[in-house]
């Protein structure tokens, strides 16, 4: 794994002007390359606990290139799962959305993304259903002991 930074090209007129730095060797070489962003700002009220990440795939030798994915990434946690839970399924009409209650099965599981996946993860039955819901929506197979384990 290389961790580079990007700079500025000077009197780039089309294109982009940025670049990464050590010569074109790490661009040639790699397998996969990530554009990692931060968008904003994870906030529990005033104070904030986390970021708001883009990822775009800049290169990618063994999979399809030039996807792009948003997540919220909690400090001292790791990847929001249980956030990304209810964003996978406000899109697939599995949790409802109104202004900013979420409910599931009618039932109002919190005011806000952060109180509902706070709601997610003190009711793993109801996270657990959500999730099989959304993999099903997907067409993916059920996560793993492994997956599982990953995200407690």
């Amino acid at each position: 794994i290389f961790i580079n930074q990007i700079r500025m090209k000077i009197g780039v007129m089309f294109g982009s002007p940025e670049t990464t730095t050590g010569g074109n060797a790490l661009k040639f070489y790699a397998s996969v390359r990530l554009d990692i962003r931060r968008i904003g700002a994870v906030k529990r009220g005033e104070e904030v606990i986390g970021s708001e990440t883009k990822v775009k795939v800049v290169k990618n030798k063994v999979s399809p290139p030039f996807k792009t994915a948003e997540f919220d990434i909690v400090y001292g946690e790791g990847v929001n799962w249980a956030g990304e839970l209810v964003d996978l399924g406000v899109n697939h009409k599995i949790i409802d959305k109104s202004g900013a209650w979420y409910a599931y099965k009618g039932e109002k599981i919190g005011q806000g993304k952060e109180n509902a996946s706070q709601f997610l993860r003190d009711n793993p039955d109801v996270h657990a259903d959500i999730e099989r819901q959304v993999r099903e929506a997907c067409g993916m197979k059920q996560a793993s002991g492994n997956e599982q384990a990953l995200r407690q």
